[in-house]
């Protein structure tokens, strides 16, 4: 028994519980916190009293590499995109280094490849350097890509999780749990087909137009690994605030529903790829929403709960009979590999 405790197992890579106590346990216990805002999406370097860059890095292993909606080349430029993105920076320059399986074919790696060019220019981002090794064949699984990302931080702006205030409106961006859903319709082992794409798309612009209209926002996540309950639970620890949701709010398609009760999922924990959370001062939420809506990524954008102080710490749902059951963070992860 003590032997197995002592192996990485795939709910450490799922964003979830297991993979804080991960974190916890051996990297910054070596590592260190070097600042207290490396703990974000993003890490936050001070040039002078008046710039700041936002900096990430991300590592993508999606199975399969193609599926509804996108690939793990939109996935891997995406992804580092809306990490800059919710740190409110404006994401100027990428690197990817790609670690490539010995066997697969050069079409195929062409077409990631051309996906993540046309991701950057879609994001008005430049890849500007990178990496290539080969490995044999078993060794990996086809492909695995890591990007690194820099960005601008918009002047006056300070996003960060602990700063949700009670009275904050909680607002997501668009319908949840897409990209798990596709991920599953992909996985051909599941013979599940469910017409949904993957909501894989880069949020920059949208954020752009919600700072805009209101620099303080206070707190601005991508729900990607661990989903929207993730996430929340994590403002809601740093903040030492409740979160109270309503279901009847929550924008969920039928078809991903559906797949949920099918088996056995909740789609409060599945994966999002363009999708955010953000907790707005209640005065501007009207004019933040209507910013939203006008964006390509934030049509569907919506208010889905509000920052209380009922349970401090905690992210709680009120269904539409009127109870209320507490939304716990996972310890290991529903789908593995979905980013």
């Amino acid at each position: 028994m003590n032997k197995k405790k002592n192996i990485i197992t795939l709910a450490h890579g799922s964003g979830g519980r297991a993979t804080s106590d991960l974190i916890n346990s051996t990297i910054i216990k070596h590592f260190g916190v070097q600042n207290p805002e490396s703990l974000q999406d993003y890490a936050k370097i001070k040039l002078d009293h008046n710039s700041n860059l936002a900096f990430t890095t991300d590592s993508f292993v999606v199975n399969p590499i193609f599926f509804p909606g996108g690939n793990i080349g939109t996935l891997a430029i995406n992804g580092t995109v809306n990490d800059l993105s919710v740190g409110g920076s404006c994401p100027l320059y990428l690197s990817c280094a790609f670690i490539i399986e010995e066997g697969l074919e050069i079409p195929e790696f062409e077409q990631v490849v051309i996906s993540m060019s046309k991701s950057a220019k879609d994001a008005g981002t430049k890849i500007i350097t990178g990496d290539i090794k080969v490995v044999e064949k078993g060794a990996a699984d086809k492909i695995f890509i890591n990007t690194t990302g820099i960005g601008l931080i918009y002047s006056n702006v300070y996003i960060n999780s602990s700063r949700a205030k009670i009275g904050d409106d909680i607002l997501v961006s668009g319908y949840i749990g897409d990209h798990g859903a596709a991920i599953i319709d992909a996985r051909d082992n599941l013979k599940i087909n469910i017409p949904v794409l993957s909501d894989c798309k880069p949020v920059n612009k949208l954020v752009k137009k919600m700072i805009d209209v209101c620099p303080d926002i206070h707190c601005l996540r991508d729900a990607t690994r661990g989903g929207v309950a993730t996430v929340l639970n994590e403002i809601a620890k740093d903040s030492k605030i409740c979160i109270e949701l309503d279901e009847s709010l929550i924008p969920i398609r039928e078809t991903v529903r559906g797949v949920c009760e099918l088996i056995g999922y909740d789609p409060l924990y599945l994966a999002n790829e363009g999708t955010i959370v953000a907790a707005i001062p209640e005065e501007f939420t009207e004019i933040v929403l209507r910013e939203m809506k006008n964006d390509p990524a934030g049509v569907n954008s919506c208010i889905i709960g509000k920052v209380t102080e009922k349970y401090s710490g905690n992210v709680f749902i009120r269904s539409s009979f009127g109870s209320e059951r507490i939304i716990d963070i996972m310890y290991g992860d529903q789908l593995p590999r979905i980013c």
